[in-house]
């Protein structure tokens, strides 16, 4: 039974599917946007957002919480030295997902997954 067990499995054990979370917030820290499985677009939304609160306060605290699960140093200064001011007011919602359709080869539901301007 599954009871108390929230998210997503995506077919993965639990560090997989913290890996695959972490590369997936990086890329959209440092991209703005991308696309992937709606299943995967909805899990790392929340996965997102918490980062981005985090940046919000720029502490060094912050900084150091967010640097568990953002490995890249660009990543890490772009969120704190322009998503965190850039979102400052706003008290959530940094992200928006729009679904694209069905993947060619296996007919997976596709999503953009993109930071909203602030």
């Amino acid at each position: 039974m599954r009871h108390q067990k929230a998210g997503r499995q995506l077919r993965r054990t639990t560090e997989q599917k913290l890996s695959l979370l972490r590369n997936l917030a990086t890329s959209l820290i440092l991209e703005g946007a991308i696309e992937t499985t709606e299943a995967k677009a909805k899990e790392l939304r929340p996965f997102v957002e918490k980062l981005i609160t985090k940046a919000r306060t720029g502490t060094l605290h912050a900084r150091r919480l967010a640097g568990v699960h953002v490995h890249k140093r660009a990543a890490s200064d772009k969120l704190f030295q322009e998503l965190g001011p850039r979102f400052a007011t706003r008290k959530g919602g940094y992200t928006r997902i729009l679904k694209t359709g069905h993947r060619k080869g296996d007919g997976a539901e596709m999503a953009r997954i993109e930071l909203i301007e602030g």
